[in-house]
């Protein structure tokens, strides 16, 4: 492949050449993108205030599922709410709908709903024009226990948060009457008002909203378009692929949240809250890609707040696991790694040193706890069989352990070890960046002989206790390629691991054969789902090495393949613009495609998405530390133009493809560019016929040995 530096002298005299890529030629507003949703279809759809609070429903629902509705943190305060006029309920099976990435709208014959959030507000806008004479809102009691009536409003008491109130009004400000469990006024009410908080803290939001709800709407509209225009453009001949990837990015967006400090939400509906592990796996895709530095400056200085600093606990040294406002646990090995890891990658996008500083205590206490309390002779890091990300536990015994070393944790701790060592450099800590860099040394020399089995050609999941090896064969190990120097038997592991792992929807958590092999993620009269997880659920944000490997050795329309698979769940299924935490293995009886499952909209699915766009696909990798930005295109045949804009440092590169050629510009910022001839995809004899694997099971499995007639549920 044909490289070509080129400096900042250069990039500025080919101004002339490239095309200048600004806002008005790739910007597509999200007006632009809205998805429309048939009643059959009645698909789900989210929306966060950026801060604790979140709504998550069905387009056409006329009946509340049980994690339906709006919830702050943990607490669930409202499940749902009705529409009407004087002839009656605006029934939602009836209404034409449109999901649009900052507000949804219903369309009756004779009346309009447009539904949304307002940022860092507990408020939500009910808007609702129509020429009918009056109109009413009424709410689902579900998660009500009290309701009190005033002049301004009705007080709705919810059950989980009894120190605080919805307020229901109106828009306007009209005169109303109750109305069953709400209220009713005339036609010019312009829709209905809900806010979260005191009474004096309604109050007030109320009247924020009426004396300046347009230009609050209008900011939040305008802050999710610069997602799309300012940080992220994108305009390709495959319009497909540009709506796609916006709303897979606004979706995303979503769950960067200020719930407690500044963090990522795991998923939703259920998994609003912080994981350790899920955040700094997300980061890439949610932050770094997308040009959100001080957003992940700021998460990050938060998120080290929450560090176990006690030397007396067993956990000394780690970030948490999980953090919610009722609790933390830091029972997890994976997730202190990837701070470490992520934190040198904020550095290298935005070019910034200084936050590091702030770090650093919280990164040295990592590492050297670590060794203190958990390396062995060998450099392996130690851990309990369920403290990796297939964590699942049901009666207190694990559904997949993987002994004291698995793959993925050493991968992740040479990684952490060798990320702190030049971040030690950085500090004039010469004495812990040597001595972490030769630990890192010494655990890769003893990998590559203890877990590569080149006859067979893959990478032992985990070594138990007693040294032995595990045989089941997992996705975990296309993590560890770092610690193997071999590139033949990387280029092996990648093809076995496609054909047995990876099908059309996404990478199975464990291949077919096995016997432990789940087809299924729920399949409730025969096993708990927990039983399946990990033990061949699909996991999408594993997808993303899957993805980068193939691109890696020139697989490139391999890859696409599943790419484009999950573009088409954004767009056309499942919760709108999002990927889902799961899927099953194999499809139902009768069906062709499998069903997701798990959390509708999953933080890692849809991260691991975006950072494989822009750092394999794009192929384009900053490191402003050394001043430099590589740029390795290695774009599929069906793309033949495309325009993107990306932040990076305090600048902005604009990116052109066309004619088989990517040229390049840089705006604001001070760095040269290593500028690769594109490829696509290439021949090679390893992946000669490589494809996807298929659904082959086994004449039995023991998960199906017996049947329950009472479901497996929790």
């Amino acid at each position: 492949m044909k490289k070509i530096i080129l400096g900042i002298t250069a990039i500025a005299a080919m101004a002339t050449s490239c095309k200048e890529t600004t806002a008005t030629e790739t910007e597509f507003l999200t007006d632009q993108i809205g998805v429309s949703v048939s009643a059959e279809e009645n698909r789900e759809y989210s929306y966060t205030d950026k801060q604790a609070g979140y709504w998550y429903g069905t387009t056409h629902q006329e009946q509340t599922e049980w994690w339906s509705g709006w919830n702050m943190a943990k607490k669930r305060i409202l499940a749902d709410y009705t529409l009407g006029t004087e002839d009656g309920p605006l029934g939602r099976s009836e209404a034409e709908v449109t999901v649009y990435p900052e507000r949804l709208e219903r369309k009756w014959a004779n009346a309009q709903e447009t539904f949304c959030l307002l940022d860092n507000r507990p408020v939500i806008y009910i808007g609702l024009t129509t020429e009918a004479d009056s109109v009413f809102c009424d709410l689902d009691m579900s998660h009500i226990a009290l309701v009190t009536a005033a002049e301004d409003g009705l007080f709705f008491t919810p059950r989980e948060a009894s120190d605080k109130v919805i307020m229901l009004t109106t828009v306007s400000g009209v005169p109303f009457q109750e109305h069953g469990h709400g209220i009713m006024a005339g036609g010019d009410a312009e829709g209905f008002l809900l806010a979260y908080g005191t009474k004096e803290e309604c109050r007030a939001l109320v009247e924020e909203l009426r004396s300046n709800g347009e230009q609050l709407l209008s900011e939040r509209k305008d802050r999710i378009n610069d997602l799309i225009t300012e940080y992220n453009t994108l305009k390709s001949n495959l319009p497909e692929l540009d709506k796609s990837l916006a709303w897979i990015t606004i979706t995303m967006d979503e769950l960067i949240t200020c719930q407690q400090g500044n963090g990522i939400y795991a998923g939703l509906p259920w998994f609003n809250e912080y994981w350790g592990r899920d955040m700094f796996i997300s980061f890439p895709g949610a932050c770094l890609v997308t040009g959100q530095f001080d957003v992940a400056k700021k998460i990050l200085k938060d998120f080290v707040e929450l560090q176990d600093t006690d030397p007396s606990s067993e956990t000394y040294g780690r970030i948490p696991n999980r953090a919610n406002l009722e609790g933390i646990l830091y029972n997890t090995t994976d997730g202190t790694p990837r701070l470490v890891i992520q934190a040198l990658e904020v550095a290298k996008y935005s070019g910034d040193t200084e936050f590091l500083h702030e770090l650093y205590p919280a990164i040295k206490m990592s590492i050297d706890a670590s060794i203190k309390n958990y390396t062995d002779e060998k450099g392996y890091l130690t851990h309990a069989d369920a403290d990796t990300w297939m964590d699942v536990k049901r009666n207190g015994i694990p559904g997949s352990p993987r002994g004291n070393r698995a793959n993925d944790i050493q991968a992740l701790w040479y990684a952490q070890l060798m990320a702190g060592s030049e971040i030690a450099a950085m500090m004039d800590d010469m004495g812990s960046a040597e001595e972490w860099s030769g630990l890192a040394t010494l655990l890769a020399s003893n990998f590559e002989k203890d877990f590569c089995n080149k006859a067979e050609s893959y990478i032992y999941d985990h070594l138990n206790t007693d040294g032995s090896a595990d045989l089941q064969f997992r996705p975990n190990q296309l993590y560890c390629f770092d610690l193997i120097g071999d590139d033949d038997f990387k280029q092996r592991v990648t093809r076995r691991s496609w054909e047995e792992l990876v099908y059309p929807w996404g990478v199975a958590s464990l291949a077919q054969w096995d016997r432990q092999f789940h087809p299924q993620h729920e399949n409730w009269h025969y096993y708990h789902k927990d039983d399946a997880y990990h033990n061949g659920t699909i996991w999408l944000w594993n997808n993303g090495i899957a993805m980068q490997r193939m691109i890696e050795y020139g697989q490139v329309d391999t890859a696409w393949e599943l790419f484009k698979n999950m573009n088409r769940q954004a767009l056309h299924e499942g919760a709108v613009g999002s990927l889902s935490e799961n899927a099953d293995a194999h499809p139902r009886e009768g069906k062709t495609w499998v069903n997701r499952s798990g959390t509708f909209l999953q933080a890692w699915s849809n991260a691991e998405h975006l950072r494989v766009w822009y750092q394999h696909f794009l192929g384009i990798r900053p490191d402003l530390l050394d001043g430099i930005i590589v740029v390795e295109p290695k774009l599929p045949s069906e793309i033949k133009e495309l325009e993107t804009s990306v932040k990076i440092g305090n600048g902005t590169l604009h990116y052109r493809y066309a004619d088989g050629k990517v040229k390049v510009k840089l705006e604001d910022i001070d760095a040269e560019v290593v500028l690769y001839e594109p490829t696509g995809q290439t021949d090679s004899p390893v992946f000669e016929g490589v494809g996807f694997c298929m659904p082959d099971p086994l004449d039995s499995y023991p998960c199906f040995d017996t049947y329950y007639e009472t479901a497996l549920t929790y």
